[in-house]
């Protein structure tokens, strides 16, 4: 019997996904973070195993067929999933366990289990979206171009969401995300 909590955290790239995540993490021990399989290349500083699970095209395709996966969607080129293993065995702990995948992985999940919590970041507008992407200096002029034309899409699925966070300032979107986890 699953006895967590599963909460999903999407939004647009560079909206802040990942600071709230990484402050929710250090709000409380009960909260872990579901590690991502993906078939991008890694970032300098990441950690395959903690940061993401990295695979090939050929062995995440494999997956694919073996149903390994909870949810999966391909963004930007690259596909991104997470393993049901990682959510089983994490909700069987009773953890809440967070998630930080896009809109379509989100629907696959809320599918699949019912009971998770859909969080939906927003950002406070788009030229300050463009802004966060280009001075994270982590991707090309040409991934960051095709990642703002994700956007609208991404936002107009909002509105399914169970609750909807604009991240204007970090601590009270963060504080924002707990009250909807606890309600």
């Amino acid at each position: 019997m699953l006895e967590g909590k599963l909460i999903v955290i999407s939004g647009p790239s560079g909206v802040g996904k990942g600071t709230i995540v990484r402050k929710l993490l250090a709000h409380d021990e009960n909260f872990c973070l579901s590690i991502s399989a993906t078939t991008r290349k890694k970032r300098l500083g990441e950690v395959a195993g903690k940061d993401y699970y990295f695979f090939t095209k050929a062995q995440f395709e494999e997956f694919i067929e073996e149903n390994k996966f909870a949810e999966y969607a391909k963004y930007a080129g690259h596909y991104y999933g997470t393993l049901c293993s990682t959510i089983n065995r994490e909700l069987i702990k009773g953890k809440y366990l967070l998630l930080e995948i896009d809109v379509q992985g989100a629907f696959q999940i809320k599918e699949k289990y019912p009971d998770a919590k859909l969080i939906f970041v927003l950002p406070p507008n788009l030229s300050e979206l463009k802004n966060r992407l280009t001075d994270r200096n982590t991707e090309t002029p040409e991934a960051i171009k095709k990642r703002l034309s994700q956007v609208d899409r991404e936002i107009s699925c909002a509105k399914y969401f169970d609750t909807k966070v604009v991240n204007d300032d970090v601590e009270l979107a963060t504080l924002a995300v707990l009250e909807a986890i606890y309600s």
